[in-house]
């Protein structure tokens, strides 16, 4: 693949606040790369730097090879989509569109023309003659993703476009995002604070904290191969727990809030330490009445039963701590069905599913 971006060491300091510490990303073409992080961790300043709206203290941001860091937003092959739309109230959706295209000196039939084609590309092309007060949110929405990609950027920037919406509208969204970069071939990076939204719609999340990137990968990578405590619970759910290992019988062992488990073979290697280790809650499994012989079991009595419909999060109060596990309903109601509050269960974790994380956990 070819590389379209390139930002090597860029830092943005604010006074006595350092937004963006020192960070180096490449960013190939066609892409669909998500910064995901908590607020305040400098992802927007960081998108903000790559569309030319903020310069860098430090640092350097390359467009198709060509150094484009004093370059201003409006010379930049770029395009970003804000999280307020920012269309014209007095303006007709079609002529939103083709806002750009005319400041550009654009002849007036070609960007009826291209304001059409990108009404069609997003599923409005009968709205052209409306006005932005006449459309729902979503509909306004699509309008600003239409006039960010009428002229054709070499990289479309989306600043948590989808935030404003309802939850039923935002995950419609995420399909029809996706839907469009397909589309489109244009390479989108997308600043959201939503873990839904990063593993729904991206080809690779880069996950950031304090100004700086704690992991990068796919979607399935970081959920289910996470290097970090962090990103272990920052990225879905996790049950966390530190334990030194210990080699007993010739197996790695490890104790869970005071309850031993079966550690992965390779956590062998570091026998005699302290680490830190986590599994998923839908890892486990509920064994039938707190009753059972697998190897991998932890046992202590029902909290909370927490109902979502095809799914339940089953808090287990284990005497010192509680750890989570979601059940499909579809696994327990045929059988015994769920426990309810107070009752003693078991819950079984193969040990490939523990997973060993650097020891480095979510503030």
């Amino acid at each position: 693949m070819t590389r379209i971006i390139e930002i090597e060491n860029l830092t943005k300091v604010f006074g006595d606040v350092v937004g963006v510490d020192d960070i180096s990303l490449d960013v190939e073409e066609g892409e669909f790369i998500t910064l995901l992080g908590p607020s305040g961790c400098g992802k927007s300043t960081l998108l903000r730097m790559i569309g030319g709206f903020e310069d860098p203290t430090h640092g350097r941001i390359f467009l198709d090879g060509q150094d484009v860091t004093n370059i201003p937003a409006s010379k930049r092959a770029v395009n970003m989509v804000f999280q307020d739309y920012a269309l014209f109230p007095h303006l007709s959706v079609g002529r939103n569109v083709g806002f750009g295209l005319r400041v550009a000196g654009v002849a007036k039939r070609d960007v009826i023309e291209k304001s059409r084609e990108a009404l069609a590309l997003v599923g409005l092309e009968d709205r052209f003659d409306a006005r932005p007060h006449m459309l729902s949110g979503g509909q306004r929405q699509r309008v600003a993703l239409a006039r960010a990609i009428v002229r054709r950027p070499r990289v479309l920037l989306l600043d948590e476009p989808l935030s404003a919406l309802d939850a039923n509208l935002r995950e419609q969204m995420q399909v029809e995002l996706k839907h469009l970069h397909t589309k489109v071939g244009l390479t989108f990076i997308l600043v959201t604070h939503d873990q839904t939204e990063a593993l729904t719609m991206s080809d690779r999340v880069v996950v950031m904290r304090n100004g700086r990137i704690v992991e990068s990968g796919s979607p399935q990578e970081l959920y289910e191969s996470p290097k970090t405590g962090y990103v272990a619970g920052f990225i879905g759910s996790t049950n966390l727990f530190r334990s030194r290992v210990e080699i007993v019988c010739g197996a790695p062992m490890i104790n869970c809030f005071g309850q031993s488990l079966i550690a992965p073979a390779a956590v062998a290697s570091i026998s005699g330490q302290e680490a830190l280790f986590g599994f998923r809650p839908e890892k486990a499994s509920l064994v039938s009445g707190g009753k059972g012989k697998q190897t991998n079991t932890l046992r202590g009595s029902l909290a909370e039963v927490l109902y979502h419909g095809q799914s339940a999060r089953l808090v287990v109060d284990l005497g010192p701590d509680r750890v989570v596990i979601d059940l499909q309903i579809t696994d327990v109601i045929g059988a015994s069905g769920l426990p309810q509050v107070g009752d003693a269960v078991a819950l079984s974790i193969e040990s490939h599913k523990i997973m060993l994380l650097q020891d480095e956990v979510a503030a």
